[in-house]
């Protein structure tokens, strides 16, 4: 995980990822292989107050695109049906999403507490938001969430070809696989 504090040109670089300004940004929480970041850390309360589950939240545009391509391919069906089946027979996929629950929840919690028990991404019950299970992966690292890092093993490196935006530039809608 970064430490990296959010600094002038992180926030420009998001902004530009984005479209728009970033909200709740707290830290970069993972950069990728270009040093851009492409997950960043937000604080559980916007400015007016209202919650913010999302604690990770995948920046880069390469990135966003690929996993929506595996979210469109009918994956996160398929992951909902295994999780469903060994959760059935107490498996051991089913006791590690639990744990990515968890894990997802104490992190946001450790900025600040949102009421109920609510993480992100469908945890710990179903497989809603691949963006969001990677976002996780990236963030905490591997090994925390399964179907994070399942997502990782499907992409290759978006950040391979350098960087996905430049400051002031629009991002790129490249197609990568």
């Amino acid at each position: 995980m970064s430490d990296d504090l959010v600094g002038p040109e992180d926030c420009a670089v998001v902004a530009c990822q984005l479209g728009r300004p970033p909200r709740a940004m707290h830290r970069v929480a993972h950069r990728c292989s270009c040093g851009l970041p492409d997950v960043v850390e937000t604080w559980p309360r916007l400015d007016d107050g209202t919650p913010f589950p999302t604690l990770y939240y995948l920046t880069c545009p390469r990135a966003a695109s690929a996993i929506g391509r595996l979210e469109a391919s009918g994956l996160m069906r398929e992951m909902t049906e295994r999780l469903a089946a060994d959760r059935a027979r107490g498996g051991d996929l089913a006791c590690r999403y639990d744990d990515a629950h968890r894990d997802y929840l104490a992190r946001r919690a450790a900025l600040a507490e949102l009421p109920g028990m609510v993480s992100a991404g469908g945890m710990p019950t179903r497989v809603k938001c691949l963006h969001v299970l990677v976002a996780h992966s990236l963030a905490a690292g591997s090994g925390i969430n399964p179907f994070g890092d399942e997502a990782l093993e499907l992409l290759v490196d978006w950040g391979a070809r350098g960087p996905c935006v430049a400051v002031g530039t629009s991002p790129t809608t490249e197609r990568e696989v």
